[in-house]
């Protein structure tokens, strides 16, 4: 989703995801400080006025970036102010990222002239991709299929990805023409370009599942 505001491009991230955002900027004002506990996840979803299970998703989040710690029995506490700050100043990256994407998939709708601006937009977001791994787990990877690789010519239903790998595809590169949420009939070719989203481990299953003699 974008929003505009002043004129300047705005990427809205799911819910839960501004709420972990909002929570890391109050710990990094010291607003929340070091070793404070956090409201119970009823008491923070009436603060933002989302609802208990999106708060407790963006309780999660900053659990996994270490920035708040959960003492079972107790509630949620702030562990490092330090990773708060890495996480909203990441943030700018990973804005750059997405405003990159909502670039690229404008420009597929345009005429063949466009295609050179394209071409730029999809190598910037490629280089960007690796800035954000760490920091976010939305962050898309990428795996190229050339002659080498095994299970060509199927479909991804046929291929049964997410079972095998745990990986869903988000787009399909193939030439100049960019797939985005491809169907489960869309089919793997040689040359094309997969792009998925997973856990850490995602991409290494990916890559062990289309090139097995590596």
């Amino acid at each position: 989703m974008e929003e505009k505001n002043n004129g300047k491009k705005h990427v809205a991230f799911p819910k839960y995801q501004q709420v972990a955002l909002e929570i890391a900027e109050r710990i990094v004002e010291n607003r929340y400080k070091f070793g404070e506990k956090i409201h119970a996840r009823s008491t923070l979803a009436s603060n933002f006025n989302v609802s208990p299970e999106t708060a407790r998703k963006a309780i999660n989040v900053l659990v996994d970036l270490d920035i708040m710690e959960v003492r079972h029995g107790s509630g949620s506490y702030v562990a490092s102010r330090e990773n708060a700050q890495r996480f909203v100043d990441k943030y700018k990256d990973v804005q750059s990222v997405q405003e990159v994407k909502i670039d690229i998939l404008k420009s597929v709708s345009r005429q063949k002239e466009e295609l050179n601006h394209f071409s730029k937009l999809l190598n910037d977001l490629v280089s960007q991709t690796s800035k954000v791994h760490h920091i976010l787990p939305f962050a898309p990877y990428e795996l190229v299929i050339n002659s080498e690789a095994v299970l060509i010519e199927k479909s991804i239903v046929e291929l049964n990805i997410w079972q095998e790998t745990g990986a869903t595809i988000v787009a399909i590169q193939t030439g100049t023409e960019l797939l985005v949420s491809p169907g489960p009939y869309a089919r793997i070719k040689e040359n094309d370009t997969i792009y998925f989203v997973g856990d850490e481990s995602a991409l290494q299953r990916m890559t062990s599942y289309f090139y097995p003699n590596e």
